[in-house]
């Protein structure tokens, strides 16, 4: 059997695939991905090993852009290269994770009449899975509060999937990596895979009191290294991290991070204390806040809004939160949280094209 996968555009659209290739494998499935030329999905996908077929891609615009112009015709042109693709390659089943890069493969594959299962990660869908939905056999969900926007019984509650390997990291080893003497709280701090200048500028510009209790992790995206801050004892910053990420969650006591569904889901797994800093919907559809707002209605995390945050709201509720630790922890322990892989595989493995 064989399936093609696919998602691109930033890492939450590419990681969850790769908690769902282990078990597939020990189903016998053949694993194969269509992304973009230059996506951060290629150089993830590439790193484990897995086939890998560029196609044109497109952005999807909310917004006034001249591109909006020239990117439909790449869209179309990557569903000539897609549809040509899953033709030659004679996939049983196609998984989508969503983002600018699926919905040429989505449709490429209802051209070839190959089932095709999503993933919709945030409580509301992108507008990527919006334009696949109608060529999708079944949608698997994060939220139960997603179900209404899937209609035709093709929505399926399934959570997200979590890597296996998020579970197997390592205090000792993040100290031996950062350096770190130990003797201190760690607060890991992230704005996920683009960063988040918002997220950096809080924690930099409160770095002396931060330090005095914590020693920090600051994953701030590319290009966005302070270099005076190199040698600064107790902060380490990275521009991305792949697998130091698991032993850098694993050893925080606290999280700072913006709300993408995937990290949320981990921190939850991984029952971690957190402030939740959604991407402002200013520059946004929202649904980072809403996710953020599931948590917090749910006690799993503080929120902050970004437009109503300063650095005395941040470190007042910093404050509450390690005040609180112990409560936020319990709450999450007895969420009865389930990693979504399972339903995930098995919802892939019914729609498969036998």
């Amino acid at each position: 059997m064989k399936i093609i996968m696919t998602g691109g555009g930033s890492a939450g659209h590419v990681t969850p695939n790769l908690a769902l290739v282990p078990k597939l494998k020990e189903l016998g499935y053949e694993i194969e991905y269509i992304g973009s030329e230059n996506g951060i999905e290629r150089s993830i996908i590439e790193k484990e090993g897995i086939k890998y077929y560029p196609i044109s891609t497109g952005k999807l615009r909310r917004y006034v852009n001249i591109k909006n112009l020239s990117d439909p015709f790449k869209v179309l042109k990557g569903i000539y290269d897609a549809a040509k693709i899953i033709k030659r390659e004679k996939p049983n089943v196609i998984f989508s994770k969503g983002g600018f890069v699926s919905v040429p493969v989505v449709i490429g594959a209802y051209f070839n009449k190959i089932p095709v299962v999503a993933h919709e990660s945030d409580m509301t869908p992108g507008l990527a899975n919006k334009i696949s939905l109608p060529y999708c056999t079944k949608i698997c969900v994060t939220f139960p509060e997603t179900l209404k926007h899937i209609k035709n019984g093709k929505g399926v509650l399934s959570g997200t999937p979590i890597r296996k390997e998020l579970f197997e990291g390592s205090k000792i080893k993040a100290l031996r990596i950062c350096e770190f003497e130990g003797e201190k709280e760690i607060l890991l701090a992230i704005g996920g895979s683009l960063g988040s200048k918002f997220i950096n500028d809080l924690i930099r510009n409160n770095l002396d009191k931060l330090l005095y209790k914590y020693d920090i992790l600051h994953v701030c995206g590319k290009n966005n290294l302070d270099d005076s801050l190199v040698n600064r004892k107790g902060y380490k910053q990275y521009e991305y991290v792949s697998e130091e990420l698991k032993h850098f969650i694993n050893a925080s006591d606290i999280v700072v991070s913006r709300a993408g569904a995937n990290v949320i889901f981990e921190l939850l797994a991984l029952n971690k204390p957190n402030i939740l800093i959604p991407l402002s919907a200013k520059v946004s559809r929202g649904d980072q806040i809403l996710n953020a707002n599931s948590f917090k209605e749910r006690n799993f995390s503080i929120v902050l809004e970004e437009e109503k945050t300063n650095n005395e709201i941040f470190m007042d509720s910093l404050r509450k939160l390690d005040s609180e630790k112990s409560k936020y922890i319990k709450t999450m322990k007895e969420s009865g949280f389930k990693n979504g892989a399972d339903i995930i595989v098995d919802t892939i493995n019914k729609c498969s094209k036998r």
